[in-house]
């Protein structure tokens, strides 16, 4: 190792987590029991641009963008919802998931701000073709969509895959995200036995595991919650991730790159970038994100369980303040 390299040690993983883990996987017992009270589904037809959905009181509008993008021109679809002029919530999905994974926070959040749920390259209803997948180029293409809109200055707000993305993205733009709302992804501490599907994503079965939507949601969604999510919002996700070339798009995010080298590059060129306050969510006893790693007082904070959470993060990604390490 050249003598100025700069090692990076993984984290020791604490045996509350360990059996967390054990705990988590023994539900792949239940899944297909879980599938029988899912609906047989097929992806949505294709939105045109001016659709609306009613969440609540609060309409979305459904909306196509080509911005440049793989050297011509990338397509995106996202929706929004709120005032035009409100200030800009902009929120980024993770996996399996779309625009749709924020719809109680775009009913929470719609009649104040002006929000922005943006199907990310490879999901829902934007671009699958080859290109450009690294967490990087794809913030970059985010970058000139929210050019393309007009966004000057905006609140992020991003779950699982898609903090990746946005950990770049807030690099990036700099001053001009005033918010970071960091969901459900490591950041400084990791250990390789919380991302096993490094080599799930990367293997040769990945596209066919990912082409049985249903199956692959239903897995997704009891290994990951604590509580039982409505049968109706799981068959929409499923839908959502039903249109053709999700399951060989989604896999190339994972062979650009490694979680690994997101670590990394988190720790020496990204998180000494970021400009805004920083607000870390995760669940406080989820096996695959360690509170233990979290020890610093000031970036440690307890929110209310349950709906009051929606209270919580409205005020930080509107007017409060939060911490980061």
């Amino acid at each position: 190792m050249p003598h100025n390299a700069i090692q990076h040690e993984y984290a020791p993983l604490p045996q509350r987590v360990r059996a967390g883990l054990e705990a988590g996987f023994a539900k792949l017992s239940e899944v297909d029991e879980f599938m029988d009270e899912l609906p047989q589904t097929s992806p949505r037809p294709l939105d045109n641009d001016g659709d609306e959905e009613h969440l609540g009181d609060v309409t979305v509008t459904h909306r196509p963008a080509d911005a440049p993008g793989d050297g011509e021109t990338v397509r995106w679809h996202y929706v929004e919802a709120g005032p035009s002029d409100g200030p800009v919530v902009v929120f980024l999905h993770g996996v399996p998931d779309s625009w749709w994974q924020w719809h109680y926070a775009l009913e929470a959040f719609g009649s104040e701000y002006r929000c922005l749920a943006i199907d990310l390259k490879g999901y829902g209803q934007s671009e699958k073709g080859t290109g450009d997948f690294r967490q990087e180029g794809v913030a970059v293409q985010l970058e000139a969509l929210l050019e393309q809109l007009q966004i000057e200055r905006f609140s992020l707000i991003t779950h699982d895959r898609g903090t990746p993305v946005g950990d770049h993205l807030v690099a990036l733009m700099g001053d001009r995200v005033l918010r970071y709302g960091r969901g459900q992804q490591h950041l400084w501490h990791l250990s390789p036995d919380l991302h096993p599907q490094q080599a799930m994503f990367t293997s040769p079965d990945a596209p066919s595991m990912l082409a049985d939507a249903g199956r692959f949601v239903a897995t997704a969604y009891l290994l990951l919650t604590e509580r039982r999510v409505k049968v109706s919002d799981l068959a929409r996700t499923v839908q959502e991730f039903s249109y053709e070339g999700i399951s060989t798009a989604v896999p190339r995010y994972f062979n650009s790159s490694s979680f690994r080298q997101e670590w990394i590059e988190r720790r020496t060129r990204l998180i000494p970038r970021w400009k805004c306050p920083v607000l870390l969510l995760q669940g406080a006893d989820d096996p695959l994100q360690p509170r233990e790693f979290y020890t610093d007082p000031d970036v440690l904070a307890q929110l209310p369980r349950g709906a009051a959470c929606t209270s919580s993060t409205r005020a930080t990604s509107g007017r409060s303040k939060s911490r980061r390490k």
